[in-house]
């Protein structure tokens, strides 16, 4: 008698059990509803903490690969953000990109240049011929990113920006800011999602 063959139940990707993952985990540890005051200034009605998802050992992983995924077709030499929101973005999606066969080394962009030392404003791996990716965690205007980027562009003056990749885009402008300075920008998940839930 012939040996039954198993047919393989219908599943969702490992991209999309990730990305649901990691859903929940900014649900439960970042995404918090009240009456907040943002840096802006402005009242919100909700706050997003992702440095509590990004520094949690199951949070670092998922954001590592996810980001990477989307990354990875951008080719780039480099991966960066701004202190200190994008430092442990910038170190998941390294190892990450190590995981998958293609090293990407990091580099953080500080918000003001050190008064000793070198008086550098970027510290890590970034060179004038590289093609980098910045990562943000929460997008709301852009603006702190957009100041890191011009430091970046005056630290290192040939360098070329490929793309900007959020976690959560906010929908307060950063898009349309990115767009204007000829960025690609993308983002994992749109705020609407969590205020959905």
């Amino acid at each position: 008698m012939p040996a039954a063959t198993l047919t393989p139940p219908t599943q969702t990707t490992s991209h999309e059990n990730d990305r649901q993952a990691l859903f929940e985990l900014i649900r439960t540890l970042s995404f918090k509803q009240g009456h907040f005051i943002l840096a802006s200034g402005k009242p919100s009605n909700y706050y997003l903490d992702c440095r509590l998802t990004a520094l949690h050992a199951q949070g670092a992983d998922l954001i590592g690969r996810q980001l990477h995924q989307i990354i990875a077709p951008y080719h780039v030499d480099a991966v960066g953000g701004v202190l200190m929101g994008a430092a442990p973005l910038v170190t998941a999606v390294s190892l990450a990109s190590v995981q998958a066969g293609h090293p990407i080394p990091g580099f953080l962009i500080r918000k003001e240049a050190k008064d000793h030392g070198a008086g550098k404003q970027v510290e890590g791996h970034v060179a004038p011929w590289m093609r980098v990716a910045l990562v943000e965690d929460v997008v709301t205007t852009g603006g702190s990113l957009i100041k890191g980027i011009e430091a970046l562009r005056r630290e290192v003056p040939q360098i070329q920006i490929a793309c900007v990749v959020g976690l959560v885009d906010r929908n307060a402008g950063g898009a349309e800011a990115f767009s204007q300075l000829g960025l690609p920008f993308e983002c994992l998940y749109n705020v609407r999602e969590f205020l959905a839930e």
